[in-house]
Order: structure tokens, then C-alpha cells, then sequence
């Protein structure tokens, strides 16, 4: 990473990053790549914090160059639970003065004089909260009482924005799309992988958490149609176990095509960018989304891209990739074989896919993010 400019403290900026620590899924991407961006600007003073009693040490070696990270330690239970139903502690009693707070995951803190921005990734909680873990369940309660204190709700993606304020009558201003980019990834390395997975043999890939949103198990149901099609076809699936596990395994042990289903637990960095540079194609089956990182970085990485028309996916990849209805199980399985077996489609989904990720970069999403803070800070 390059090394920041030199800051201009016109405007201090405190970003939640406890997503940065343990395993970094979709949250922990989008904070590190935003600080990443944010950290080369000259006009602001960023700083980063982490809602966390113990771990928030670990904080100072994974922010960029010249992001402090000094605070008070911050229980998450109790200052979760208070921060839900009243305005104490202020955020100012832990880390100082700022003239912005942003909370990165789907809250932020009560504070005395910053302005408040609060990232909401998606509306899973309220469109889908049988799919959710209790903890999400709190996020709407969270949302509403940060927009009744006059915060402003940033979403990666206008679909989002849309739906923010017509479930919570919020105010057109006080809601702001700012799309996310094109994660980056470091050079590929296989050796990164554990043992045992064949990067040699042609495979279609899925990256996520084994949650009920993904909808891992359709796409393994699809699979044993891609594989009497197409039996020397692998089916990777990259991510950590998640509430959807045991779905997701019964459903591997009940396929027609078990032995050819790979997974592989959390990859992240090398592992996955060799996962991703040799894949035939990349398949997000998704029954709800707020942006979808893996689509774009498959793109980057030269892979036709499947998805789902799933909440916001539309606008994220436009017509770059395969699109099938949610749920859609045949059509999943027939352009999964038409994306792996047919080189004018595969040649046109890669010549779209290096087109569209073009449009995503974290130099814009930053460039949007001032703007939106300075508009906080007014408040």
C-alpha cells in the first residue's frame, strides 16, 4: 500500500473497524478497503476504532499507515445493549473529539457534538429475518434510532438506499448510495490452499458464509444437473461455516454428484485469488444481496460470472454476467454449462465483466464518503 499523504486536519474522521479483526467477510472488506482509499487523501484526520474490550490491540497493525487507533477500551455487549435503547455513553468518552463517526456496521455511536454516518449494507433483517442469527435482529431498532437522532445512512448500492427509506419513512437526504469497489487481492498462491484441493480439474466456484442467504444448498443441487453434463466439473465452495452449515452439508450428502463437491472453509488473500484466477466460473446463487463483492472480483479476475436477479445484484453487475431467477434451480444448472462449455458466451462474459468493473473502484467510493461526512458534520 502506498504511503498517505500528508493529512490536512480540516476534518477528523473516526471509522468503526471491528470487522478488520478475526475473519474478514463482507463487512471487513468493504471497512479495510475503505480505509485503504481514505488513508491516501490529504483532507482528512482518520482514525479507526474497534467496539471490543480485548482484541482492539490488534487493531494498529491491520489500518493503513498513519490511521490512529488510540482509544478507551469498549465492551461490545453492554454498550450494544445500551446504545439500543438510549443515547449513553457518548462515543467522545472513549476516543475523543471528532467531527465525524462512522459506524461500519449497521450502527454507530451515540456522540455529543460529531456528525454520525452509518453504513447499511442490506435490509436482510427486515426483508428476510428468518434467515438472520438474533444479534442481526436488533439492526432495524439500531437504524431507526440513529435516523431519528438525525445520522445519515449510507448504502453501497442505490436498490439499498431505496429500500432504507421506504422502510423507515427516512427523509430522501438523509439516505446516500456510495458503491462500494472491486476488492483487491494479492498474487495467487495455491500453496495456500489446504491439501487436497484439485486446482487442475475444472471447477465452478462459490464464495460466501454458509448462511441461509446464499443459498448454497440450490446451487449444489444444480450442480448434479452441471454434472451429468459435465462430469470431469468440480464444485469449490470458499467460505467460513455459518448458520446455513447444516443445510449446506446434507445437501452435499444427498447430491448425485458428492464426490465432486469441494469445500474448502475461509479463504481469503492468496488462497483466494488462486481460487478465483482458475476457476470456469464463478456462481452466486443468492436469494438476497446488498452489493455482492465476489461477482465483481471474479470479473476482475477474467471468470464468467452466474448470479441470481437477487435484491441489488442487478444494479452491481448490470448485464455482465448469466442471470437466473431467485430459487430457479434448472436455469442455475443451464447457465452454468453454457457459461462453462460454450466460448462465445464465456468470451462475451469476460469482455463485459472487465468493462463493468471499471465503474467500481474505492478511489470514487471514498471521493462519495467525504462528501457524506462533510454533509454529517454540517448537521
Amino acid at each position: 500500500m502506498s504511503e498517505p499523504r500528508a493529512v490536512d486536519q480540516s476534518l477528523s474522521v473516526a471509522i468503526d473497524a471491528t470487522s478488520l479483526l478475526g475473519q474478514q467477510t463482507g463487512v471487513g472488506i468493504f471497512t479495510r478497503e475503505l480505509l485503504g482509499a481514505l488513508a491516501l487523501r490529504d483532507d482528512l484526520d482518520l482514525s479507526a476504532f474497534a467496539v471490543s474490550w480485548r482484541t482492539r490491540q490488534h487493531l494498529a497493525s491491520m489500518v493503513p499507515p498513519g490511521v490512529s487507533t488510540e482509544q478507551r477500551a469498549m465492551p461490545a455487549r453492554p454498550l450494544h445493549a445500551a446504545w439500543s435503547r438510549v443515547d449513553f455513553p457518548k462515543a467522545e468518552s472513549f476516543l475523543g473529539a471528532v467531527d465525524v463517526l462512522h459506524g461500519t456496521n449497521f450502527t454507530v455511536p451515540p456522540s455529543a457534538t460529531a456528525g454520525r454516518v452509518v453504513t447499511v449494507h442490506d435490509l436482510t433483517c427486515v426483508r428476510y429475518p428468518e434467515l438472520c442469527q438474533p444479534a442481526t435482529l436488533r439492526y432495524p431498532r439500531l437504524i431507526a434510532r440513529a435516523l431519528r437522532r438525525g445520522a445519515i445512512v449510507h448504502t453501497p448500492t442505490v436498490f439499498i438506499a431505496e429500500e432504507v427509506r421506504e422502510h423507515f419513512k427516512a427523509p430522501r437526504e438523509s439516505v446516500v448510495a456510495v458503491h462500494s469497489g472491486v476488492p483487491s487481492l494479492p498474487a495467487a498462491d495455491p500453496t495456500a490452499l489446504r491439501e487436497g484441493i484439485d486446482l487442475s480439474r475444472p471447477y465452478v466456484l462459490a464464495v460466501g458464509t454458509a448462511e441461509p442467504r446464499k443459498d448454497l444448498p440450490g446451487l449444489v443441487a444444480a450442480f448434479s444437473a452441471v454434472a451429468t453434463a459435465l462430469p470431469d466439473l468440480q464444485l469449490i465452495l470458499a467460505g467460513p461455516p455459518g448458520w446455513g452449515s447444516e443445510a449446506l452439508e446434507q445437501a452435499i450428502a444427498a447430491s448425485t454428484a458428492r464426490d465432486s463437491i469441494v469445500t474448502t472453509g475461509y479463504v481469503d488473500g492468496p488462497a483466494l485469488a488462486a481460487l478465483l484466477e482458475r476457476a470456469s466460473v464463478l456462481a452466486y446463487p443468492s436469494i438476497y444481496e446488498g452489493f455482492g463483492f465476489p461477482p465483481l472480483q471474479a470479473m476482475a479476475a477474467g471468470v464468467p460470472v452466474v448470479v441470481t436477479r437477487a435484491g441489488a445484484l442487478v444494479e452491481t453487475v448490470g448485464d455482465a454476467c448469466l442471470s437466473v431467477s431467485i430459487g430457479d434451480v434448472d436455469g442455475l444448472a443451464a447457465a452454468i454449462i453454457a457459461a462453462v462449455s460454450d466460448e462465445a458466451v464465456r468470451t462475451i462474459l469476460t469482455t463485459a465483466g472487465h468493462a463493468r468493473v471499471a465503474d467500481f473502484t474505492w478511489d470514487r467510493t471514498a471521493e462519495g464518503l467525504v462528501d457524506v461526512y462533510r454533509r454529517a458534520a454540517a448537521r
